[in-house]
């Protein structure tokens, strides 16, 4: 099936290959102005400049012929950091927040990822299953077209694969490419509290044998964090999930400083992700490495802490993406429109660098870089069509305004 789109008043993200970007390349957003493209079957098939397209092409060439009416066309989004599959909202947390109580308090006493993990172990895989679906569905409708979703809120054994099991069901349903994480260090379960070693064994001798056997997750993560996850309990759950196969992502530097970012770098890590407290070692390790790092604006902001500090990052040379954390604790929202204009509003990015981040970086960050996050020729055709505006950066200006007026995933309107 072949489709036309036409009247394209900018053409956005054009590559002819697909590097991971970083420093000033960020800010490098290539567009064709008066464009059109066509879509065959799942992918980008060709593009060009409207005067190009009587030349090229007669209008029976097309199964469908999709007016874009002077819109822009873009990559779809790829949120590379979310926990899509949970049981129940929290918005008593969220009261508890507004009275003051910040996060490790809530976590203290029993809230936070805590409070999700007993109520997915209470829940059926089919409820967790159509609920996420749901989620996903309203995502798409944003414009994401390419997703990751971890665990880590079973914390036993049996929660944690079952949520795992519900990634793959999204996995293998999904028009659109997943990546699962396996986040069983996420926290200590109450029962393990005083007895670290004794759930670092139960992940590394229960669980991944079980992940790995069955196929069940790409990644391995930790929340490496104060009170969490040391740098060497980080380290040592990585190492046992490498030797499985998966490849590690880390939470790192969310609320001090806690080495995970340099754990992450060590271990080759292809993202790390939060970075809202970097030091100068923090930041040095990360420019001076692969790894991505990935930022989460929805998270300083609804926790009210200080937003990472991307201008920096950029300025020494790190490669970032932005991604939306889609939580019910912290990160209630997955959408990535809000994360983009957010990153320009409080974070002083280029309207340019975080259409990149949230685009081709946030596909390198589930290393999808070779099939989406571009206008590449080959590549899915995850596009979003935009509403007329009058320019790229009208985007993240209007924060408030959906400008999404079409989202075509696998080749096929949404």
């Amino acid at each position: 099936m072949a489709v036309l789109i036409t009247d394209v008043k900018q053409l956005v993200g054009v590559r002819p290959d697909s590097p991971v970007l970083r420093g000033s390349e960020l800010a490098n957003l290539p567009v064709i102005d008066n464009a059109f493209l066509v879509v065959e079957d799942d992918h980008i098939a060709d593009f060009g400049t409207m005067k190009e397209l009587p030349v090229k092409y007669g209008l029976n060439d097309f199964n469908e012929v999709i007016p874009a009416h002077h819109g822009l066309v873009m990559p779809a989004w790829c949120d590379s950091h979310t926990h899509l599959v949970f049981a129940a909202s929290r918005e008593n947390e969220f009261i508890d927040k507004i009275k003051g109580m910040t996060y490790a308090e809530i976590a203290a006493r029993g809230g936070g990822i805590l409070n999700s993990a007993e109520k997915i172990r209470n829940a059926g895989e089919d409820e967790l299953f159509n609920q996420a679906w749901k989620r996903l569905e309203e995502l798409k409708r944003l414009g994401t077209g390419a997703i990751e979703i971890k665990s880590g809120y079973g914390l036993t054994v049996e929660a944690e694969l079952k949520m795992l099991r519900v990634i793959k069901r999204i996995k293998e349903k999904a028009n659109i490419p997943v990546k699962a994480t396996f986040l069983g260090a996420h926290t200590y379960p109450q029962e393990f509290r005083n007895n670290h070693q004794g759930y670092i064994d139960l992940i590394v001798n229960e669980m991944l044998p079980v992940i790995a056997k069955d196929k069940l997750a790409d990644y391995v993560d930790v929340f490496c964090e104060r009170g969490f996850f040391s740098p060497e309990e980080t380290e040592l759950i990585c190492r046992a999930g490498i030797s499985y196969g998966l490849k590690p992502k880390i939470h790192a530097n969310q609320l001090n400083v806690s080495g995970g970012t340099e754990v992450g770098v060590k271990l080759n890590a292809v993202s790390v992700d939060h970075l809202e407290t970097m030091d100068k070692n923090a930041i040095e390790t990360l420019a001076g490495s692969s790894t991505i790092g990935t930022l989460l604006p929805n998270a300083a902001f609804f926790l009210r802490m200080p937003f990472q500090p991307a201008r920096e990052l950029i300025d020494h040379g790190c490669a970032i993406a932005l991604a939306s954390d889609f939580n019910p604790g912290s990160a209630p929202s997955g959408n990535m429109n809000l994360v983009v204009s957010m990153a320009c509003i409080q974070m002083k990015m280029l309207p340019e660098e975080a259409i990149n981040a949230a685009t081709i970086n946030g596909a390198h960050a589930i290393e999808l870089g070779h099939i989406t996050g571009s206008i590449t020729i080959g590549k899915k055709a995850n596009l979003i069509i935009t509403k007329p505006i009058p320019s790229i950066a009208y985007l993240p200006y209007a924060f408030g305004s959906n400008l999404v007026e079409r989202v075509i995933l696998n080749g096929e309107p949404v």
